[in-house]
């Protein structure tokens, strides 16, 4: 045992898988050598003495049938007497031809087969032929020789019993065959079970303790490690692999170690630029809302001042004064939208609300409201599916489906926008889509146009800011989902978003009327402030 736990564990595998495989070739052999042996002695008793038995007992009918029909016709002189004799003759023919197939082998039974055959046709030829001749040439009984018939007929009786006798003999023989061959098979069962137990046995006990054990003994050391104790050395014991392996998982824990005092200098170094990065955002975020906001004061007086300008001088200067008061009445209008569309992009996560069950029925219908001027001005059709109730900030989802809606007018096509609204439920989120009959978008710039600023068209053609579907993706994943441009679609474009669906509404006991009407109360007090929640305004905040 100690030898085997030194070998490698291949060796042991090796040794053992070919102890198995010559164990079980033997014992296959020896099984199939015993099975055969069975069932070649059943073969003999079911398919050869038995079948020859039950002939000879057909042949000795066929005989007797003979004997008796001979006597018959020739005492009554019937035809029908004579049917017996006639039968009995293809009785014999067929059993004769079947016994001489089962008795090949069996020398005795052929002999006495012969001898039978022999005598009985001395008896047809001696006495049985010349009566029935006789009788059919007379026409009337006869008193024949019946003591003659009935020495050479017990000549045949005598071939019979002897070939019976000799089939007895015969299945005798064989039944204890095949009861020998039984009882060896079942020694053979046993000795194979008992070998494969002690084989098992052996097997395991070699493998506990020249693998599995030092194995285990390897797996604590490594759950030491592992446990947090990296600076425990693994023992290295057993066969060489498992030895080989406690060197790995000692150069692994070294290395591990090594790292872990790297990684440590890494996360401290990161905790820092992480600190300052947070504090930069901070500053920037508060700087972009300070410079927005503190911006609007003189941008206004400059927009004031300039439309005063276009209003008290318009066409008193000349035709280059009047285009350069209208580019700064312009550049100040959009500079203007600029600034308020900079505004609601930092309030985005900043000014928190408290998120409420909304129905988006609701919320689009709002959306639809605030841009209702540019919907008549485009002659368009916005329809809504059944649109499910969500949680989230009512502001700032309006905002969304605004944006949205408002793209899908401005990015029109030929025909008057038609803009369709639906939902669908995905595993534990709403999916959203807004799809419209535009301009569309290529599939290239699916990511680029969520960027803060990016645009695909000349502001010219297509006036903005550059921030809605920016916005519209900050708003989304503030609320915990996604959006996405599906470019699947060929015509038009197809906006789609998810938001976080609200949990199934578990069943609640019968409530007392008192519980009815707190919910009622509750429930009035939640419609008004529902109703003291404003929307946004109609801005141009959007982009494709």
């Amino acid at each position: 045992m100690r030898t085997a736990a030194r070998w490698p564990l291949r060796r042991i595998i090796t040794v053992s898988v070919a102890a198995v495989a010559l164990f079980s070739v033997a014992a296959i052999l020896v099984g199939g050598i015993a099975l055969t042996t069975l069932a070649e002695s059943r073969e003999r008793v079911v398919r050869r003495i038995d079948p020859a038995l039950l002939q000879s007992l057909r042949l000795e009918a066929a005989l007797v049938d003979q004997e008796t029909g001979v006597r018959g016709y020739a005492l009554g002189a019937h035809e029908s007497l004579l049917r017996p004799f006639i039968g009995g003759q293809q009785s014999q023919r067929d059993a004769v031809g079947q016994l001489e197939g089962l008795v090949t082998d069996l020398p005795a039974a052929e002999t006495a087969l012969g001898q039978v055959t022999e005598r009985a046709a001395r008896w047809r030829s001696e006495y049985a032929d010349p009566t029935v001749e006789e009788v059919d040439t007379t026409g009337r009984p006869v008193a024949s020789d019946t003591n003659q018939g009935q020495v050479i007929f017990d000549t045949v009786r005598a071939a019979l019993n002897r070939l019976q006798d000799s089939l007895i003999r015969e299945r005798e023989v064989a039944a204890d065959a095949l009861e020998s061959s039984a009882a060896t098979l079942n020694v053979v069962c046993i000795l194979i079970a008992v070998g494969f137990v002690l084989i098992v046995v052996t097997l395991g006990i070699t493998l506990r303790y020249a693998a599995l054990r030092p194995v285990s003994r390897l797996a604590e050391e490594v759950r030491v490690v592992a446990g947090g104790d990296i600076h425990h050395v693994v023992e290295q014991s057993g066969p060489k692999e498992v030895r080989e392996l406690g060197a790995d998982v000692n150069r692994m824990r070294e290395r591990i170690v090594q790292e872990l005092a790297a990684l440590q200098d890494a996360h401290a170094v990161l905790d820092a630029r992480t600190q300052d990065l947070e504090r930069s955002n901070q500053e920037l975020e508060q700087f972009a809302y300070v410079a927005s906001h503190d911006l609007q004061e003189p941008l206004r007086k400059v927009a004031s001042f300039c439309q005063l300008l276009e209003r008290r001088y318009a066409g008193k200067l000349d035709e280059r004064a009047d285009q350069y008061i209208g580019f700064a009445v312009d550049g100040a209008k959009r500079m203007q939208i600029l600034i308020n569309d900079l505004l609601a992009f930092s309030r985005v996560g900043r000014m928190v609300r408290e998120p409420v069950v909304v129905s988006c029925n609701a919320v689009v219908d709002q959306a639809i409201a605030n841009v209702a001027t540019a919907i008549e001005q485009s002659e368009a059709t916005i329809e809504a599916g059944e649109l499910p109730e969500v949680r989230a900030e009512v502001p700032l989802l309006t905002t969304v489906f605004q944006n949205l809606i408002s793209n899908a007018l401005k990015f029109r096509g030929e025909d008057p926008p038609h803009v369709t609204v639906s939902a669908n439920r995905e595993g534990e989120f709403w999916e959203f889509a807004v799809a419209d009959n535009g301009i569309g978008i290529d599939a290239e710039y699916a990511e680029r146009i969520f960027v803060i600023f990016q645009r695909l068209h000349n502001k010219a053609d297509y006036p903005g800011t550059g921030i809605g579907l920016a916005m519209c993706r900050k708003i989304v994943e503030y609320h915990g989902g996604t959006i996405w441009l599906d470019t699947s679609v060929r015509k038009g474009s197809r906006f789609c978003f998810t938001l976080p669906a609200l949990p199934d509404p578990e069943p609640v006991p019968d409530e007392s009327p008192d519980e009815s009407a707190d919910e009622e109360v509750s429930a009035g007090e939640g419609a008004r402030a529902a109703e003291n929640t404003k929307p946004p305004k109609e801005e141009d905040t959007t982009d494709g």
